[in-house]
């Protein structure tokens, strides 16, 4: 199966290089590798001519194709005509070995797959299940996390998810890939992660990344896979693993990503739900604002005091922001 790589960067020079080497040891290697650079500077261009990798082809691009969803759209275009799966990274990511001889796996196992998310394994600590049951605990086939304090709140207001993980519920903010367990297994999803993420290249015939979600992008990903989950399959295979290193070079301040949250998770909501009932439309709302109060609490508990004031502020700002000036959605 011929698939390319598509890496979006911005102004992550020192990542990009990590990512590359790591998918040169790759046991199944890209037939090609487009590096799609919106950096306003040259170091990222610079730091890979000092390199040599095979199949690789680095674009620059400026403005009118800047931001996430549209160096994607861009890089889109460069695809070969004859790759059958088209891959995408974020470039602050490190591939085990076999990542991609595992994610192409996938199409070969379920034939009518659109699209196949990878997994990040560094990110959550998972046991096997041990015969208990705690509040403070995970549980899902047979494994078992712990239980973020928001997911423990929420249902103690009686605003748990009430699907798998995956999987959106009626009102939104559902659990996502991280509460999968490192089983090995392909799971059925509605939606993974975007820069874990590949997709058969015929999908890109009729549908494309979001503009909506400019700039920094966050949850363009979730809205290509509710879009695409209305077409046909996609699963996650948690075999494929990588590790995600977050890099704070090229992420938005604390304001605008709080802002966002809200505002773009109200988006995708609309996307799967464009006609919510009223109970669902409450506790979109009300699971909004209590993860607004829980966000400002860490004014209090947290060592970043100005990022949570500034994050929860952003939330604030964006839910008053969806009374007068709601984003137009995309079908």
């Amino acid at each position: 199966m011929r698939f390319s790589l598509i890496i979006c960067t911005y102004m992550r020079p020192k990542a990009i290089l990590k990512l590359a080497k790591s998918v040169q040891s790759q046991t199944l290697y890209p037939n090609e590798i487009l590096i799609i650079d919106g950096s306003t500077d040259d170091e990222t261009e610079q730091i890979l001519k000092q390199h040599t990798f095979n199949n690789l082809v680095y674009h620059k691009v400026d403005d009118q194709h800047r931001g996430l969803t549209k160096q994607r759209n861009f890089g889109i275009s460069k695809v070969s005509p004859t790759s059958e799966v088209v891959c995408f990274l974020d470039d602050d990511t490190i591939l085990h070995a076999d990542y991609f001889k595992q994610l192409l796996s996938t199409y070969d196992q379920y034939p009518n797959a659109l699209g196949v998310g990878g997994y990040i394994n560094n990110e959550v600590q998972w046991q096997n299940t041990d015969g208990s049951s705690s509040s403070k605990r995970f549980y899902y086939d047979g494994w078992m996390r712990k239980e973020p304090l928001r997911f423990r709140v929420r249902k103690w207001f009686g605003l748990a998810p009430d699907t798998p993980p995956c999987y959106l519920p009626s009102f939104s903010h559902g659990r996502s890939v991280s509460f999968l367990p490192p089983s090995g297994k392909v799971y059925p999803v509605e939606q993974f992660m975007g820069g874990v993420s590949s997709y058969r290249t015929s999908v890109f015939d009729a549908l494309h990344f979001s503009t909506y979600f400019e700039g920094y992008g966050l949850y363009e990903d979730t809205d290509f896979c509710l879009r695409l989950a209305k077409k046909g399959e996609l699963y996650v295979n948690t075999a494929a693993r990588l590790e995600h290193h977050h890099d704070q070079q090229g992420r938005p301040n604390k304001y605008k990503y709080g802002k966002m949250v809200i505002r773009n998770g109200w988006y995708i909501w609309k996307v799967k739900y464009p006609k919510p009932n009223l109970k669902a439309q409450i506790k979109w709302h009300l699971t909004a604002i209590l993860l607004l109060k829980l966000t400002f609490l860490g004014v209090i508990t947290n060592k970043k005091k100005s990022e949570a004031f500034n994050e929860g502020f952003g939330r604030f700002v964006g839910w008053l922001s969806l009374i007068i000036d709601r984003p137009k959605i995309e079908r």
